[in-house]
């Protein structure tokens, strides 16, 4: 498993830098919206990171796993994620390709081993990624701090699937940044964990914190550079 990239050399920052000469790789997603019952925004945030621990965590994903190259050749270059939508027929497509569906509360979200940038699976490439828009029925409830929380920026505004990547590159770098016995404790516990934008007012807090800050590489709605996610893990503060 790879270990947290140096502040100088990570693979979430916008300056160009040697991983841009890698060959690029993605990690797909898929979000099962039914027109009848499509998730809450909230939970399919916190469902798609979940889904991005439980790669990472897999045993597939990891050594001689059958999922280990390709995690590899994706982590050595920019860390990038594109989430999809699908109902019905796709659904069940995307669901027949080697993967893990995690499920939330309300949220149905597989994630896929990445693939080369243009080489994307058939059943994938044909699916929607801009314009996925969720809402919340209710407003969420308040963070429980004890457990982790990927703070949002305030400042930002984000479909719902480019909040979904980026609550996912969040918890792939309070992954990196825990020892070996926090991971285990994390996954064992089914990776607890909460989506929630931050207060105005403690955003500056917590970019200043010290804590895993995700910054965007611009590639898509919002300005290169632009701090999306604080992950705020307990065992890192």
């Amino acid at each position: 498993m790879s270990q947290v990239p140096a502040s100088g050399d990570s693979p979430f920052q916008a300056e160009r830098n040697p991983r841009d000469e890698a060959p690029q790789f993605v990690l797909p997603l898929v979000v099962r919206i039914e027109r009848s019952a499509p998730p809450a925004r909230t939970d399919a945030l916190e469902t798609a990171a979940r889904a991005v621990l439980r790669l990472l965590g897999d045993e597939r994903a990891r050594g001689d796993g059958e999922w280990a190259e390709s995690v590899r050749n994706w982590e050595d270059a920019r860390i990038r994620k594109v989430v999809r939508r699908a109902r019905g027929a796709e659904w069940r497509r995307a669901e027949a390709l080697p993967g893990i569906t995690v499920t939330g509360k309300s949220a149905e979200v597989r994630v896929f081993p990445p693939v080369p940038l243009d080489g994307w699976p058939k059943d994938l490439a044909k699916l929607q990624v801009s314009g996925t828009e969720l809402d919340d029925p209710e407003p969420p409830t308040a963070a429980d701090t004890a457990e982790p929380v990927l703070w949002l920026n305030p400042e930002l505004e984000m479909s719902a699937g480019k909040a979904m990547a980026q609550a996912g590159h969040g918890a792939q770098l309070a992954w990196w940044a825990l020892s070996d016995a926090e991971r285990t404790e994390w996954r064992e516990a089914g990776f607890p964990l909460s989506v929630r934008t931050a207060d105005p007012a403690d955003w500056s807090r917590l970019t200043g914190s010290g804590l895993p800050l995700v910054r965007d590489a611009g590639f898509t709605e919002i300005a290169p550079g632009s701090c999306t996610v604080v992950a705020d893990h307990p065992a890192l503060r």
